[in-house]
């Protein structure tokens, strides 16, 4: 700043007089930083009548000066030529080339030392509004820096319609519609639905096996028994060579396909207070893509309930979410039940193996 004041002092013709005192303004005009941030002219002000005391300097020399410094504060007038011509090199950072650095570090400046956090659209818009409220008031001030403030100005105003319209895309991310999906997230969605797809058929499968093949042993071993029974008479229920392994068989069946038909029965997770409170249907929580839920909203309910979601992509994004972890949840007790119906046939045959051994052995 003290070069700047310089520099000013010569275009306007001043005197040594008076550019000595326009010099030791600009140089103890920031000094009062060291006490206090905000309204340091004052303090400046005083420590530069303390310095210049101890020089010797005449009352009136003393003055000037802190009338001078007065002046860079942003509540005080520039009356005099002098004083419009250091707060003309105060703000000559305005029309500097690095001035959107400078601008940046009095960003961090304020942070550290006043608190005050501005977001990028936020600083942008604040420095405009201060650089157009902005003018420089002596006629060197003028001539040597309005030309190339004019520029940082009109740059100013490009990089906050820069910072707007990243903040517009930032929020229409944020509430757009599915329209452009990312790659990534759909082939996620995709490879997901269609394991849980394949792993439900599977299961299915499974169940349909057990349950056949426990159909046809259940149909043997009730045939069997009843020829038997037809035949034998009730001498035949007391013999233990036939009775216990054909018992502990015939259990062991029907334990394994009451299991494998509660895996392959179909289960629809559904919140059934949909019925009550219908607004509900726009929770994140809540699925309505799956029929079991949006079954129980009105058509109207429904429609409301799916504008919402595809005006918000993160809503529809957790809506998939939520029905894949409801699948996940069916697939568990799927192949819960699954697990159950092959582990009692596999003990069940094992126990009327061993049952028959042991009637044998007895019976030798």
């Amino acid at each position: 700043m003290a070069k700047e004041a310089r520099v000013l002092a010569a275009a306007a013709g001043l005197g040594p007089a008076d550019t000595e005192a326009l010099l030791v303004a600009a140089w103890w005009h920031d000094t009062g930083y060291l006490d206090v941030y905000d309204g340091h002219e004052y303090r400046s002000m005083e420590r530069a009548a303390a310095w210049l005391a101890t020089q010797g300097a005449p009352a009136d020399r003393i003055e000037l000066v802190q009338n001078l410094i007065r002046a860079t504060h942003r509540d005080e007038p520039a009356e005099t030529e002098l004083q419009q011509l250091l707060v003309d090199a105060d703000m000559s950072n305005l029309a500097r080339d690095d001035f959107q650095a400078t601008a940046e570090l009095l960003r961090t400046e304020w942070e550290v030392a006043l608190g005050k956090t501005y977001s990028s659209a936020d600083w942008a818009e604040l420095q405009l509004a201060f650089m157009r409220a902005h003018r420089y008031h002596s006629e060197a001030g003028k001539e040597r820096y309005n030309k190339d403030f004019k520029a940082n100005k009109k740059a100013q105003s490009k990089d906050l319609k820069k910072v707007e319209k990243k903040t517009k895309k930032r929020a229409e991310a944020k509430t757009g519609t599915f329209a452009e999906p990312k790659r990534g997230i759909e082939t996620m969605f995709r490879t997901l639905y269609s394991s849980h797809m394949k792993l439900s058929d599977m299961a299915d499968k499974k169940a349909s096996m057990m349950i056949s093949l426990n159909a046809v042993l259940l149909s043997v071993i009730i045939t069997y028994l009843g020829a038997k029974s037809s035949a034998l008479g009730p001498s035949f229920t007391r013999n233990p060579m036939l009775a216990v392994p054909m018992g502990i068989l015939l259990l062991t069946s029907l334990g394994s396909v009451v299991t494998a038909i509660l895996s392959a029965q179909p289960d629809v997770t559904s919140f059934k207070w949909l019925k009550k409170s219908p607004e509900i249907a726009t929770n994140r929580r809540v699925n309505i893509l799956f029929f079991g839920n949006f079954t129980k909203l009105s058509l109207d309910n429904f429609q409301a309930g799916m504008r919402e979601l595809m005006r918000e992509k993160d809503m529809l994004y957790t809506n998939m979410v939520t029905d894949i972890y409801y699948l996940g949840e069916v697939l568990d007790r799927k192949y819960g039940l699954l697990r159950k119906s092959y582990s009692i046939f596999m003990v069940g045959l094992i126990l009327t193996v061993l049952s028959f051994g042991i009637v044998l052995a007895y019976k030798s």
